[in-house]
């Protein structure tokens, strides 16, 4: 990679990747932005002679092309056959590495917690292509050990920490199961965010994000992106991820890109406000549990200590009077905005059985009606806790 007068990036610190990685100074104008590509299609020099190898901007797109290069340079410092792809969401960037890596019979281990949308996806897109999936408890080695199929499972599927339950997993000890089995291990790491958690410097094969969340961070985008390091994988991702088409436009590319350059600093303000959240709730009457990583009596505390920076801005706490009182809560915020998604400036409540997590009612990853899920923002974090507890 040719550092364009930034240094060189490729071994620099966490913040020094988010802001110059793919992104050197433009080299026409100097300008230290990258330029929004807003082109469909490129002048060929001959038949076949791609300037910079671009031909069409669903093959490839400079904006996109800078937007990639930098979530592996996050994702995968000091691996350099590490490649970034960017979609136009995280579900597509899901859909992609399950069409690319499973084939109907075969069959995916995946959270007992998940994310309502990758549940869907993966019981109501690929179940009826014929891709069979089992829950399990990412918590538990051998509760996943138990869930694959030999000669079936091609992947173990893991959210860590969990949405919206905030379960954490042990992701060298999973891999290692994964492997045994000849299964390949896919981390969302949309909650933690590589400034957090690197899951492919812990042996997982695939990295999958929702862009839309911390790594936008400004709720104005929606986009999804991967990154592996196996040369082979890369190719039959980036086949399909062309072949399928489901990729970001530039503007959407830019826009991730801005918000990762604040990555790290944002990251620190939602930690620091999140365990402020979490020092009321614990203590407070109506609180029945308090689900965050960084608790000492959280299930996961050691193993996310041991491969986490710092715990998230993602609290997930359950309140006496059931239902009922968990959607009065959400009613009675006035800065914490009523509002599903997450990872944005502002900080957002949510009643996961209603909002996030609806297409999950009624199976084995309904979550409890008493469960509301809080987004942490970078608000003073006097008038996040004086609204909750107006609202409690």
């Amino acid at each position: 990679m040719s550092d364009g007068g930034t240094g060189n990036v490729a071994s620099g610190g966490f913040e020094t990747r988010a802001i110059h990685a793919g992104q050197a100074p433009d080299p026409l104008t100097g300008a230290v932005v990258t330029p929004i590509y807003q082109v469909s299609t490129y002048a060929q020099d001959g038949v076949g002679g791609l300037r910079g190898g671009y031909e069409y901007s669903r093959s490839g797109n400079p904006t996109r092309s800078a937007l990639e290069e930098c979530l592996a340079a996050l994702e995968a410092p000091g691996i350099e056959s590490a490649r970034g792809l960017a979609f136009a969401s995280g579900l597509a960037a899901e859909d992609t590495i399950i069409r690319t890596l499973a084939r109907p019979g075969s069959h995916a281990v995946i959270p007992d917690d998940a994310y309502g949308g990758t549940y869907r996806l993966f019981a109501r897109v690929a179940g009826p292509w014929g891709v069979e999936h089992t829950p399990a408890a990412v918590t538990d080695r051998a509760a996943v050990a138990a869930a694959i199929i030999p000669g079936k499972t091609v992947l173990v599927w893991v959210e860590t920490p969990t949405n919206p339950l905030l379960n954490v997993a042990d992701i060298a000890a999973l891999a290692e199961v994964a492997h045994a089995a000849g299964a390949l291990l896919v981390v969302d790491n949309t909650f933690a965010s590589p400034y957090l958690q690197q899951p492919l410097l812990l042996g997982a094969d695939i990295v999958v994000h929702s862009t839309t969340k911390y790594l936008g961070g400004h709720s104005d985008v929606i986009g999804g992106g991967l990154v592996a390091v196996d040369p082979e994988l890369i190719e039959k991702l980036r086949y399909h991820q062309n072949a399928m088409g489901a990729v970001p436009g530039p503007f959407d590319s830019w826009l991730v890109l801005r918000g990762i350059k604040t990555l790290g600093v944002r990251m620190d303000r939602h930690c620091a406000n999140a365990r402020a959240v979490v020092e009321l709730l614990t203590s407070h009457p109506k609180v029945l549990d308090v689900m965050w990583p960084g608790l000492p009596n959280h299930p996961g505390h050691k193993v996310a200590l041991r491969q986490m920076r710092d715990f998230g801005g993602m609290v997930s706490f359950r309140v006496a009077g059931g239902e009922t009182a968990a959607l009065a809560v959400c009613a009675r915020t006035k800065i914490f905005t009523l509002g599903e998604s997450l990872g944005g400036v502002e900080s957002l409540i949510e009643h996961p059985g209603r909002m996030t997590h609806a297409s999950a009612a009624g199976t084995p990853l309904e979550v409890p009606a008493d469960l509301i899920r809080l987004s942490v923002g970078i608000e003073s974090i006097a008038d996040l806790i004086a609204d909750l507890e107006q609202a409690l």
